[in-house]
């Protein structure tokens, strides 16, 4: 039980993208025999998860049992799952149903009827939930299991007094009510109820009147517009004092309606006006996405040297997957590095480079750096094998031997179709946790609270 949550809230073990690696490999047994043998969670949640796809189901339970035996909630409800998609419904439901004490909790609730309305018992799934619904995160839990089940009337006339409380907290400078996104949500309901004509006017009279607490509402209003073809009024709302949340969205819904230039147009002209971060972010990613790289920069220049979220070289650079525009960004005069983020250029540099197979130049760049980003020989073996030389990034790795270096390497051999040998390369859930540093306790006040972050 203790590995089992060890795993499930670190990701420890063999994580789920290796595991999702090695069943692409066709490596569907082995996965198989490493939950049996080391008790890796994510290969038996990924072995039922494709022994179900293929109708294994009997097949799937047995490599489940071994987890279920441990009473962990998740393993039951994998299980449970297993059952449901084999037919066997009431076996599924009986195994997790709550009890009297169960049905006291929300958390349980939630779970059980997310299962019956998968069951396509929706009426006992909505009965469970009704009495939960003073927890507002449960409203949203009731919308979702309801979504094409012709219970669009109940669920408003169950939203509805929240909705209303909502309506009503702002005036009374209760800004911590529990339920900010009722509003949202039988906005909603109504348009996938067929009435987007009656939600655009409910939710537009809020906006109007100020009458919603959280920026979410306003642009599920200005969303709503937008799929709905209502330019107009987005544009009069962009116009407003709300253009920081909604100008985005209408410059999209303008492009979506192949009205690109003018989208582009009002971008520019809302920058030249009031100079925010979120416009040039938004336009310059448009830019990109366009595969206009030049005036991408021209319109994000401006931010490379603003701090951490504000600065708009991240952006630039992550939206890529094209190597040589990187490297013509990376090389571009106005691009240089701020605020002690040099190391973020260099990075960027190197895989770029090891990407367009200059793998001896992108090494050269990250050992002269003096401060590498990670172990300069695991950030050596990467680069490796982003330029294709797998077996020398699997010699490096080797040769290293640190739990982080054979987790690293555990990959590489999959890519190299060793799968055997990557499962055992790959470092135990007793190796890892013994790895893992355990933090200081931190210093607290009086009252428990910490005086160092994370608060």
């Amino acid at each position: 039980m203790d590995d089992l949550e060890w795993q499930a809230s670190h990701f420890g073990g063999l994580p789920p993208g290796r595991v999702d690696l090695l069943l692409e490999h066709g490596g569907l047994d082995l996965v198989i025999r490493a939950a049996a043998e080391r008790g890796e969670w994510f290969c038996a949640q990924g072995a039922t998860q494709a022994l179900c796809r293929a109708g294994e189901f009997d097949r799937a339970l047995r490599v489940m049992e071994p987890f279920v035996a441990t009473g962990s909630r998740d393993a039951l409800g994998a299980r449970a799952d297993i059952l449901l998609r084999a037919g066997r419904t009431q076996e599924a439901l009986d195994l997790v149903r709550p009890d009297a004490a169960g049905r006291a909790s929300a958390t349980e609730c939630r779970a059980f009827a997310e299962l019956l309305a998968r069951a396509g018992r929706i009426d006992e799934a909505v009965d469970l939930l009704v009495p939960h619904l003073d927890e507002s995160w449960i409203l949203s839990v009731l919308v979702e299991i309801t979504e094409g089940r012709d219970r669009d009337e109940q669920v408003l006339e169950l939203i509805a007094p929240h909705a209303d409380s909502a309506r009503g907290a702002r005036s009374q400078g209760r800004w911590d009510h529990p339920f900010w996104e009722a509003q949202e949500l039988q906005a909603r309901v109504l348009e996938r109820a067929g009435r987007a004509g009656e939600a655009i006017r409910i939710l537009g009279r809020d906006i109007a009147g100020r009458r919603f607490l959280a920026q979410n509402t306003l642009t599920a209003y200005a969303g709503l517009l937008a799929r709905h073809g209502r330019l107009d009024a987005l544009r009069e709302l962009a116009a407003g004092g709300d253009a920081h949340a909604v100008l985005g969205i209408y410059a999209q819904a303008l492009r979506d309606h192949g009205r690109a230039d003018e989208a582009e147009t009002v971008m520019r002209e809302a920058i030249a006006a009031d100079d925010w971060v979120g416009y040039r972010a938004r336009l310059s990613a448009t830019l990109l996405r366009d595969s206009r790289l030049d005036d991408a920069i021209a319109v994000a220049e401006p931010g490379f040297g603003w701090y951490d979220c504000s600065n708009l070289l991240a952006p630039l650079v992550l939206l890529l997957d094209r190597p040589e525009d990187v490297l013509y960004l990376l090389e571009h005069p106005s691009v240089v590095p701020h605020h002690g983020h040099e190391e973020f250029q260099h990075q960027w540099w190197a895989w770029a480079l090891a990407d367009l197979g200059r793998v001896d130049e992108a090494i050269a760049l990250a050992e002269a750096h003096p401060a590498p980003w990670t172990d300069p020989r695991i950030v050596k073996a990467g680069l490796l094998d982003t330029a294709g030389r797998l077996h020398d990034a699997a010699a490096e790795l080797r040769s290293l031997g640190t739990v982080e270096a054979r987790e690293e390497l555990c990959e590489v051999l999959i890519r190299q179709g060793r799968l055997a040998e990557a499962i055992a390369v790959h470092p135990t859930m007793a190796e890892q946790r013994a790895a893992r540093p355990k933090p200081a306790p931190a210093a607290r006040d009086e009252n428990g609270y910490s005086l160092e972050p994370p608060f």
